[in-house]
């Protein structure tokens, strides 16, 4: 499927007069107009209506202002996601997968005090590096049913935390049914935190980290006044 995306312009050309060969039998060549594709069209959408999710909200953005900004009619809006839920839903079903792709891929070998820092600047990188996103995940989804929920999206990685957890309960002996909990009450932590962060971003990303693993790892009674970062990463 091929769909306009330009206006078509024109070329002259610039032959002499009064002899019969001026033109060279050629005439003046009419411009092109510029195609795109259908796979091209759809990424154009969602990358417009992404921009316009984060700024207005489902409820604040209109078909007719993501075909109006793609430079479209409304009825390709509806060939493409059926309408403005189906294109919400597509929108917040990538980023789910961005940000759980980003925390999982983060989770690497180490102390279980750097596991945790690495979770958390997985999570403070996607807000600063998808900050769109975010907005969107963080708003209520009137297509939750079908898309997910943020909070199922904090879910789905305090599951792969809950497996650290569970090793680490069973090696200083606590019980490693509780590790689910645990995990919840830490991703959870961190989420909440980076939407707090979303606005303010004081202190700066690095800070940020290390605070949530001293309150995480020393618990209220230990807490260092100046926490420090194990790990290699320090920004």
């Amino acid at each position: 499927m091929m769909e306009d995306v330009a206006i078509e312009g024109s070329t002259s050309g610039t032959g002499s007069t009064g002899s019969a060969g001026s033109s060279s039998g050629q005439k003046p060549q009419r411009g092109r107009r510029v195609r795109m594709t259908g796979a091209e069209r759809r990424e154009q959408l969602l990358d417009i209506g992404r921009t316009l999710f984060a700024e207005k909200g489902f409820e604040g953005t209109s078909v007719e202002e993501i075909a109006a900004k793609a430079g479209v009619s409304k009825p390709v809006v509806y060939e493409h996601f059926g309408g403005k839920e189906g294109l919400y839903a597509v929108v917040v079903d990538r980023e789910m997968r961005q940000l759980l792709d980003g925390v999982t891929g983060a989770l690497t070998a180490g102390h279980p005090r750097e596991l945790l820092e690495q979770a958390a600047f997985a999570l403070l990188d996607y807000i600063e590096n998808y900050t769109d996103g975010f907005r969107i995940l963080v708003r209520d989804s009137p297509v939750a049913q079908s898309t997910g929920t943020f909070a199922s999206l904090i879910s789905d990685i305090a599951t792969q935390v809950e497996d650290i957890l569970g090793l680490e309960f069973k090696t200083r002996g606590f019980d490693p049914k509780l590790a689910p909990l645990y995990a919840q009450a830490l991703v959870g932590s961190v989420a909440l935190t980076g939407q707090w962060w979303l606005d303010v971003r004081k202190p700066d990303k690095s800070e940020v980290a290390a605070h949530l693993v001293n309150l995480a790892w020393h618990g209220l009674d230990g807490l260092e006044q100046k926490p420090r970062l194990i790990g290699h990463r320090k920004n």
